[in-house]
């Protein structure tokens, strides 16, 4: 891990297209800008997290219930 210190105004850039820049610094919260392209996407820690803990109980469904929703599924297409 780089750790940096950096003042007011001062800024971090990566790579060739993405500079984070200090904003605001009150209390004990400092406030960031970041610029980068559109594509590349930008989460606070705790939601990309998140977004990935629900993707891996999202991947892990229980094979039994699969079965018995397509099971079902099967039955009302055949009752149409």
């Amino acid at each position: 891990m780089l750790v940096l210190t950096r003042k007011l105004g001062e800024g971090i850039i990566i790579g060739d297209d993405i500079t984070i820049k200090i904003i605001e610094m009150k209390g004990g919260s400092v406030r960031i800008g970041i610029e980068a392209p559109r594509e590349n996407k930008i989460y606070r820690q705790e939601v990309y997290e998140k977004i990935c803990q629900e993707n891996l109980e999202a991947a892990n469904w229980n094979m039994d219930v699969l079965d018995s929703l397509s099971d079902n599924l099967q039955e009302k297409t055949r009752k149409k």
